[in-house]
């Protein structure tokens, strides 16, 4: 990381808050921590002043754009910066990160003014993913605050209601927490009865006589010299609940496993012509390339060894003919593993010249296999996600709904990508989000499957980057939901995260 030695120790901040009020999609919050070890000396009489600079790019968007600045701390080689940087982290989404690290020589804001130290780019997937990383977590917790009616009585005691400490005060434990009590009336029209204030700090005290207030109404306060009161409310109890989230098993040790699985059918044309959604154009991705790298790039970030098993179907193979649904890539079907997407898609292109395109399209073969794998490992270190990339309508349609059936009990899910112009009614039936899938009478335990047609994110200046982009943030949404809800049901807790990563005080000399 040039003289980056260490970067983006990540403090993860509120997870998935939800307001009520404001309905807005829930976000996950990480904070990230820049330290640096070792860097170059451009002053002649002290050592650099460094600050650090974070950019960001959007969506299919090459531009970085400036996301925020550090401190400068004065004469370091070494800094452990105090400001953070505080992002939306989104699971589908690549979100790629530069840190710049500049000598300031002035006051100027203007980088271009301040000496040049280094350079470091990553995902914030892989900041995520790196267990190297520090992790803490904050604010995953909901209390009591809103009421129901409750009606004929001056004595009233309401049930709880949940709300997240984000929407609450926005982490803020001393932040005035204003509560209003009215007197219901069934036109709408209540009537004010009077309002204290409190903050978090003092209702995480439970019930004591620090919750005991008195309900003011300002304006019989105002105009009555022996007012005290319009009564009091007593909190009678607190309570605590931590959220478990997706990160939370990612910090914990959770691998995803990710397996890609192509269709090979001769439907999709002679991969030697340009009318072949297979055809391995010099200049650009092919269909079939873009859909595997736009899901690959981002998933791989959460494989530590990111070594992929990459399967065909519905070709003949070399040297008999034989007509397979479940080859390997690569060749080799004791190792199907792939060194990287790079290494996947190489392996795609050295298929494209071997095998024969044939027929006919068969999920079943394919979705049995990584089945397998997730049938060996229920304990919640590892979930399993299974691409299939096709173009046409699929032929064993009640075997695969049997298998899909199968495969919602296990720790797994499913992306179908379609490629081409074909319908594929058929897939958004395997796509359990209206009606659950079924087979034999047996419904999923779960929804696994998650279809779209390519086409519908084919960007129409040609954009490809953004196209793939769109595909991937489309598709990869529901993973994080998916998995949740098989661990939820098997009641399995994120493992304890690892110690917080500690800069080393003497690291070695690096090098730009």
């Amino acid at each position: 990381m040039n003289s980056l030695s260490s970067c983006g120790f990540l403090n993860m901040a509120t997870i998935g808050d939800f307001d009520p009020l404001n309905a807005t999609i829930p976000a996950t919050k990480v904070e990230i921590t820049v330290s640096c070890r070792n860097l170059l000396d451009r002053d002649t009489f002290s050592k650099s002043d460094p600050i650090c600079v974070l950019y960001t790019q959007g969506i299919g968007n090459k531009e970085w754009r400036e996301f925020g600045r550090t401190e400068v701390i004065d004469n370091t080689l070494n800094p452990d910066f105090v400001r953070k940087f505080i992002l939306d982290y989104f699971f589908e989404e690549r979100q790629n990160l530069k840190f710049d690290l500049y000598d300031v020589d002035s006051k100027s804001t203007n980088l271009s003014k301040h000496d040049f130290l280094g350079q470091a780019c990553c995902t914030l997937g892989e900041v995520v993913g790196s267990l190297g990383g520090r992790m803490e977590k904050a604010l995953g917790f909901t209390i009591c605050h809103k009421t129901e009616v409750v009606k004929n009585t001056l004595n009233p005691v309401w049930q709880a209601f949940k709300i997240s400490v984000r929407a609450l005060c926005n982490g803020d434990y001393d932040r005035t927490i204003k509560v209003e009590v009215y007197d219901w009336d069934r036109d709408g029209s209540h009537d004010f009865i009077g309002e204290f204030s409190t903050s978090y700090r003092e209702l995480s005290r439970g019930q004591s006589q620090f919750n005991v207030y008195e309900v003011i109404n300002p304006k019989k306060k105002g105009k009555k010299k022996k007012y005290l009161n319009s009564g009091t409310v007593t909190l009678l109890s607190f309570l605590v609940d931590t959220e478990v989230t997706f990160l939370d098993f990612i910090k914990g040790g959770t691998q995803i496993n990710f397996t890609v699985a192509i269709d090979f059918t001769a439907s999709n044309g002679n991969p030697a012509q340009p009318t072949s959604l297979h055809y391995m154009n010099p200049y650009q991705l092919n269909t079939y390339a873009m859909a595997l790298k736009a899901v690959g790039d981002i998933i791989q970030d959460y494989d530590s060894d990111k070594m992929f098993p990459a399967l065909g179907f519905g070709a003949k193979l070399p040297p008999d003919g034989r007509i397979s649904h479940e080859f390997a890539l690569n060749g080799n079907p004791q190792n199907p593993y792939c060194n990287g997407i790079d290494g996947v898609m190489e392996a795609y292109y050295q298929s494209l010249k071997s095998v024969q395109l044939y027929g006919p399209t068969n999920f079943s073969p394919v979705i049995n296999h990584v089945a397998r794998y997730a049938a060996s490992v229920k304990d919640g270190s590892q979930y399993f996600i299974l691409l299939i990339i096709t173009d046409g309508v699929i032929s064993d349609m009640a075997q695969t709904k049997e298998s899909i059936v199968n495969a919602a009990s296990l720790p797994m899910s499913i992306i179908i990508v379609g490629v081409g112009p074909a319908e594929f009614d058929a897939m958004i039936e395997l796509d359990g989000d209206e009606v659950r899938i079924s087979s034999r009478g047996r419904y999923a335990e779960r929804d696994i499957v998650q279809f779209v047609p390519f086409r519908d994110y084919i960007d129409r200046t040609g954009n490809h980057i953004l196209s793939m982009a769109r595909l991937a943030k489309d598709v990869l949404a529901e993973i994080p939901d998916q998995f949740l809800s098989y661990m939820r049901t098997r009641g399995i807790k994120p493992s304890p995260a690892p110690p917080p990563y500690t800069p080393p005080g003497h690291p070695l000399q690096t090098q730009i």
